[in-house]
Formats: structure tokens, sequence, C-alpha cells
């Protein structure tokens, strides 16, 4: 959906001093199905999942969303199968959200990036919730040039997308993405960012259809300095 989140987070672990390498056989991680749930091809997709990750010394994603699948979910998938549950508890330990992982393990900060904007940030839910990420991109962010980041009152709440949610209770959605909006733009930032592109998704559609003077970005394209390579999320370079 969003290849410059992909190609700004290779950027910055290289830059962090890691060797990167995206196998050819993973897919999803199959969180939609597990919402859904869908047990059974949830299981099929994590084993394949697994298998494509087991070797490597880190598994580093983009998404709390996702990270937080493989860390939290995938030895739950396998409770009845122990020797399974042991390889997905190995794959879970060693898998970390992009900013923690920059942060607490690489001591990582960005050099001579610049973005000169008003930021909030919103913290997603699983990120937050799941992995406890919170304090991390904002420390990542401090060392952004010109960015001068403002605080929502809201930033830990949720903004409605949820995954399935977003579609089996759409009004309830779009009442906490607009809460979310409101709460936005009262900082006075024209900027918002995030690492969970399922929630900058919703949050920038929604913003679009209001036609609030919103732009959003994946924090990996700003910590990059990437924003130039394609336009905010839900802008004409994603239609």
């Amino acid at each position: 959906m969003r290849p410059s989140t992909g190609f700004a987070a290779v950027k910055l672990l290289e830059g962090a001093g890691c060797r990167v390498t995206v196998p050819d056989s993973q897919t999803c991680c199959g969180q939609p199905a597990y919402n859904a749930g869908d047990q059974k091809d949830a299981q099929g997709i994590a084993r394949m999942t697994i298998q494509a990750l087991e070797g490597f010394d880190y598994v580093v994603a983009p998404s709390g969303s996702c990270a937080g699948m493989i860390k939290i979910h995938y030895p739950k998938l396998f409770a009845d199968e122990p020797a399974m549950a042991e390889r997905a508890e190995t794959v879970a330990a060693c898998t970390w959200e992009l900013t923690a992982f920059l942060a607490d393990v690489m001591h990582y900060r960005p050099v001579g990036v610049r973005f000169e904007k008003q930021v909030t940030y919103h913290d997603s839910c699983s990120g937050l919730r799941e992995l406890g990420v919170k304090q991390q991109p904002r420390t990542l962010l401090a060392d952004v040039r010109e960015l001068v980041l403002s605080e929502a009152d809201c930033a830990e709440v949720c903004c409605g997308f949820g995954g399935l949610f977003c579609v089996k209770y759409q009004d309830i959605s779009v009442a906490m993405v607009d809460k979310k909006i409101d709460d936005i733009l009262s900082t006075g930032a024209n900027t918002v960012v995030g690492g969970d592109l399922g929630c900058l998704m919703n949050i920038a559609g929604r913003a679009r259809r209001r036609g609030a003077p919103v732009d959003v970005w994946h924090v990996a394209e700003v910590l990059a300095g990437m924003t130039g390579e394609a336009g905010p999320i839900g802008g004409d370079a994603d239609d």
C-alpha cells in the first residue's frame, strides 16, 4: 500500500549499521484472518511467516500491529503444538517494532535530517498497548531539525481503524476518527505522524474527505528524510 515506508525502514536500518534482508517468501502476517476468527488460515500464514523469518538475528517491522501479531499472538496460535509454539516463541523473542528497535537496540539517532513542520504524533493501539512503544519515536523525532512536536490531548486514543472494526462498525469508526482529526487540528499542527499505516490511512482518508488541512506521514519516512520521495499518505500520489 505504501512502498516508500518500506524503503524508508530499510534506509534507517542500514544507517544504523544493520544488514537487511527481505525474504521473498514472506506475506501478510495473518492478522486480518486472526482478527476475523479464522484460526485455520491464520495458523497457515503464521507457519509460512515463521519459516521465512527463522534464523535472523532480528525481525523488524515498521508497524506496531504486524510486530505485535508476531510477538504476542503467534505463540498463542500454536498453544496446542509444542514444537511449533517453540519456533513461534523464538521468532517472537527477536521481533521489534521499527522505532523501538532503532532507539532501544541500536541506539540510533538521525543525523542531518530536516522536516520543517509542526507535527503531532498518533500512538497506534497495537504499538502502544501491546509493545509499549511510546517514547521511542519521540526520542528519534527530537533529532530532526526544524521539526516542532505538539502533543495532542488524545494522542493515545484509538483512531477508529481497528482493522475489520472500521468495516463492521462504520458509523462508530467515523465518529472516532472525526474526534481524532479534531484533536489533531486543536494542536495547531499541520502534520500528523505515526508508526502504523492502517491508522495513518484511516486518518488521511477521513481528513481528505473533510477537507481538513492535515498532511499524514509514516514516522519512518520523516526520520529517513524521504518525505520528498512520495506525497503525504492519502495524497494524489497514493490515488
